[in-house]
């Protein structure tokens, strides 16, 4: 049986600089990544983040397999109101520091895996 090759194009995070991610050809503060596009972000205080603030990631199709969310500088834990409107549209969300999140969309797009993330900055 042919395995099709997992598809890993799409903007990649190729480091951290002083000014935020580097991707591609662009370093951003705060970023909202999915497959196919990297945006600059400019959100709000985690605590009152909602879905709208993460429509453009929830808007892709096929639907994400979940949602990577970098919590910034640490881990902190989003709004238990949020994961759950999350997950009550079929959006898994794992949060973990932004450093952190930004190495596992690495690996997990070097997998293949159709996933989704939102990137508070480090400081």
């Amino acid at each position: 049986m042919k395995m099709d090759k997992p598809q890993t194009d799409g903007p990649i995070i190729a480091g951290f600089s002083s000014g935020g991610f580097k991707v591609d050809d662009g370093v951003y503060h705060a970023l909202l990544i999915t497959p196919v596009r990297a945006d600059g972000w400019s959100p709000p205080p985690l605590a009152d983040l909602t879905e709208a603030d993460l429509a453009p990631l929830l808007a892709l199709d096929p639907t994400p397999e979940f949602v990577l969310l970098g919590t910034g500088a640490n881990l902190v834990r989003p709004a238990p109101a949020l994961i759950r409107a999350l997950e009550a549209k079929g959006f898994g969300v794992e949060a973990m520091d932004s450093r952190a999140a930004a190495r596992a969309w690495a690996v997990l797009r070097g997998e293949g895996r159709w996933i989704a993330a939102a990137l508070y900055p480090f400081d």
